[in-house]
């Protein structure tokens, strides 16, 4: 490393699947990596998880990935070496994982099914990073410097953590492909990291916010967080009828489409004339029949959502210091109790699960 490198080591402890199934977790020792030319070398200081980390480390999402892998996307940490082309860092900076790694602004780049490309110095850049780029489960990762981001000062490590998914998917939906204004009705859907961000954030701006979930108790606690409404949909399956009811008849401007399947029938029937669905979520399923003459007569707008670009994110930043607003935070494992962690993201958390790294 070079004279002004942070690497404290030269191993790092990796967790990684070698079979797919979480059952196969396991901590590893791995070298430090070395960076390249326009690389960052991380030193992670906290993970946050997601439910696509459970199902890639199940080999549900994607199959055909190289193992051994090393689960989860989101990070922050503080840069311990640059490579000798770096511009937009320095060690000792504060940053964080940006998911979609060549995503700046712009539409989406087109999908890879391999672990991004190889430039013309030798670094891997584009894709999406906990798979099929590597995961960030590690003491050390590597980045190329457009894929990472100041992290807010405002926030603790534990909660930027929290963002690049989570956060970013709800802002993207609510104010970069939508322009959300104050009064408008907005439906999330459960109690999970996207929809708990997606209910400050439309708060915030000034929504009336109405939450669905099988749990009453989580209920109560949303509505604390800003919520104006709760549907108990394990008293209420019919929760398209709720959302009409505490609209006057009238539908939600906004949808957070959170479970995916045949739920998405009952988002087309609770949306407002005009209103828009924001595809987020796959829970119940990846396919779904949905009323067309409901989404014709009403002109729904049904707009899948990946994520968002870094741009966006930077935006999302900058607005999360102006309110001092603090993400929603479950609980938080010590590093050597990942598979902890885990079970306690299948079990459905309020908000999001952290792992603290150091």
């Amino acid at each position: 490393m070079s004279p002004n490198s942070l690497v404290a080591a030269d191993t790092m402890t990796s967790w990684e699947v070698g079979t797919f199934g979480l059952s196969h977790l396991a901590a590893v020792k791995r070298p430090v990596p070395r960076p390249g030319p326009r690389e960052i070398l991380v030193r992670v200081a906290a993970v946050s998880l997601n439910y696509r980390d459970k199902l890639n480390a199940e080999g549900v999402l994607l199959p055909d990935l190289k193992l051994p892998y090393s689960p989860a996307s989101d990070a922050v940490g503080e840069v311990a070496a640059i490579g000798s082309e770096v511009t937009r860092f320095r060690p000792g900076d504060r940053v964080m994982t940006h998911f979609i790694t060549d995503w700046i602004e712009g539409p989406v780049p087109p999908a890879r099914p391999v672990a991004g490309d190889r430039t013309t110095d030798g670094t891997v850049y584009g894709g999406t990073l906990g798979g099929p780029l590597p995961g960030v489960l590690s003491d050390y990762i590597l980045l190329h410097e457009e894929s990472a981001l100041a992290a807010p000062p405002s926030l603790s490590d534990t909660e930027a953590a929290t963002l690049p998914i989570a956060a970013l998917t709800a802002w993207f939906a609510l104010f970069e492909v939508a322009s959300l204004k104050p009064g408008t009705t907005v439906v999330v859907q459960g109690t999970g990291g996207v929809s708990l961000f997606g209910l400050q954030f439309a708060a915030a701006a000034g929504a009336r916010v109405i939450v669905t979930s099988r749990d009453a108790a989580k209920l109560e606690r949303a509505k604390a967080l800003g919520a104006a409404a709760g549907i108990d949909t394990g008293r209420r399956p019919e929760w398209d009828k709720a959302v009409l009811e505490l609209t006057g008849g009238r539908g939600a401007d906004h949808i957070l489409e959170l479970v995916g399947g045949d739920n998405l029938v009952r988002s087309v029937r609770a949306a407002a004339s005009g209103g828009r669905i924001s595809q987020i979520g796959i829970l119940a399923g990846t396919e779904a029949s949905v009323p067309i003459l409901p989404l014709m007569l009403k002109q729904v707008v049904l707009r899948g959502i990946v994520v968002g670009h870094r741009k966006a994110f930077e935006a999302m930043n900058a607005a999360i210091e102006a309110t001092q607003m603090k993400p929603v935070i479950d609980a938080v494992y010590p590093f050597d109790q990942v598979p902890q962690a885990f079970t306690h993201l299948d079990r459905g958390p309020f908000g999001k699960i952290v792992i603290k790294v150091r």
